[in-house]
């Protein structure tokens, strides 16, 4: 390939032309891996036998020889499921979420979103999301080993508590920030009690402070949802690295719990008001004025108008979906304002949230992981700094294709030289009954072939996903705020599906 695909090979690798004859059908060619025998390190956790083997393979095949490695075992044999869990899980073990959830951490962040586009994709390009996070794992591996060259060290046992009393010492050490109690309880809780149990535990957790700019409640969602792919006998380790992630902070001398951090402030007076939400809060009627009072909160207002803001519209009949409709839509307008790593932070946290939201059975955490979006959504907005456009969500109008026939290919050349534009093509092509599935699936080929951060892969991820949280009166102009941070046609390829290719075919 080029250093830029040309028209015909766009329409090719987008699935305009016919997916599943592409250039990357030899992806589809791959069989199902065997283990080795693991040489145990006493200083490192150990993992499930049947994974270390594959594990150490990552770890210690130097990046340079890594795609080539991993693809002779697919060839031998190893399974998709197989790679998935062992690349998660040398990301944890080899990089630590300090001294913030975010950076090199990505490394670890972005499997599951890298596994959801596989999923999501044709059968021929499944391994290339897969093969891209493998190679931005010993990134993130090589940035540590120059820094900290810390690895995750086995519980110490004797700070686990007994089985009736783990509950309560993970929730006290959470609770006071004490990391060494926290690491023990939390393995004696992944060996006493049940993941649902558990994780409801973390949906609080995660999103009790806006430290990290949402990377908390990221983590605890995507490690829940990768733990569901590759199985709960990898928890212990997993839930060790994200404990440690959630009780961090900058506080110097004290800690979140013995001082009054801004950070930390929304969720003490969400307690509050989410009591205040009756019985009856989920049984209101879906009201598009109500989404739009929100939606003008938002914008202007601070967290705790917000807040304050949807206990009122769901205290009079209002379901709560319109609130996160309005959530969504201000997410989405700040990617207009302002396209950028920080910016886009809204989008993936609101997704997170709504999903612990979804996922939990306790009526006061989705309660609290609705308020909790209602602050965050207005500190990202104040947090917004140099060029910031003045253009909002209602200002985009529809823009028909010059050719009904190439609308796809029309979109994404404008995303790489004019959103405004790729915004309007999106809400024609959606408002005249354009396939969204043909859509996501020419943006999702779009990342496999010229997406070069974890970011590429965790926005899109959610903005997509994103469309079928919202209303249907919403779905379309939110998803058309996606084009201000997706791929373009007319920008630069990445080299990997090429090392890809030629990895696979040995």
């Amino acid at each position: 390939m080029g250093e830029s695909a040309t028209r015909r090979e766009f329409l090719k690798f987008a699935g305009m032309a016919g997916i599943g004859g592409t250039a990357l059908e030899f992806l589809g060619k791959l069989p199902p891996v065997s283990a080795q025998d693991a040489r145990v390190n006493p200083k490192l956790v150990r993992l499930e036998a049947g994974i270390e083997p594959l594990v150490r393979l990552i770890e210690d095949t130097p990046q340079s020889d890594l795609l080539e490695k991993v693809a002779q075992r697919i060839r031998q044999g190893t399974t998709y499921q197989e790679v998935v869990s062992a690349l998660f899980l040398a990301g944890v073990r080899n990089v630590p979420p300090r001294p913030t959830v975010g950076f090199k951490f990505h490394a670890v962040l972005v499997v599951q979103a890298a596994h959801t586009a596989s999923m999501a994709s044709p059968d021929g390009d499944r391994w290339l999301p897969i093969f891209w996070a493998l190679d931005e794992f010993k990134n993130s591996q090589a940035e540590e080993m120059a820094s900290t060259a810390w690895r995750m060290a086995p519980v110490d046992e004797s700070t686990v508590p007994a089985p009736h009393d783990a509950k309560k010492a993970f929730i006290d050490a959470m609770e006071n920030w004490d990391e060494k109690k926290a690491d023990g309880a939390v393995a004696g809780l992944v060996r006493s009690a049940g993941a649902n149990e558990i994780y409801e535990l973390f949906y609080r957790f995660g999103a009790r402070d806006y430290r990290s700019i949402g990377h908390k409640a990221i983590f605890v969602a995507n490690s829940w949802r990768t733990l569901e792919f590759i199985g709960w006998q990898h928890a212990e380790p997993v839930l060790r690295s994200l404990a440690f992630a959630l009780l961090n902070h900058e506080l110097k001398g004290t800690t979140p719990a013995l001082s009054d951090d801004a950070n930390d402030r929304p969720w003490r007076r969400n307690q509050g008001l989410a009591a205040n939400l009756g019985p009856s809060w989920l049984s209101g009627k879906l009201d598009d004025g109500a989404t739009r009072d929100m939606l003008a909160v938002l914008r202007q207002g601070t967290n705790n108008d917000a807040c304050d803001k949807a206990v009122e519209l769901i205290g009079r009949g209002v379901s709560p979906q319109s609130v996160w409709d309005a959530l969504f839509t201000a997410a989405g307008e700040l990617m207009i304002r302002q396209p950028s790593v920080p910016t886009l932070h809204t989008v993936t946290s609101t997704n997170a949230l709504r999903y612990a939201f979804h996922a939990s059975g306790d009526e006061t955490t989705r309660k609290l992981m609705l308020l909790q979006t209602c602050a965050f959504v207005p500190m990202f907005r104040a947090a917004q700094r140099g060029n910031i456009a003045a253009t909002r969500i209602d200002d985009l109008k529809p823009i028909a294709a010059k050719d009904p026939s190439t609308a796809l290919e029309e979109i994404f050349a404008d995303v790489s030289t004019d959103h405004i534009s790729a915004a309007g093509r999106v809400l024609h092509y959606l408002g005249n009954g354009g396939a969204i599935r043909d859509l996501m699936g020419a943006a999702r080929r779009l990342i496999f072939l010229k997406g070069t951060d974890a970011h590429d892969y965790k926005y899109s991820g959610a903005v997509l996903e994103d469309y079928f949280n919202v209303s249907p009166a919403w779905r379309d102009r939110v998803l058309a705020t996606s084009v201000f941070y997706l791929k373009g046609s007319g920008d630069k390829d990445n080299t990997l599906v090429d090392r890809t290719r030629a990895a696979l075919k040995g």
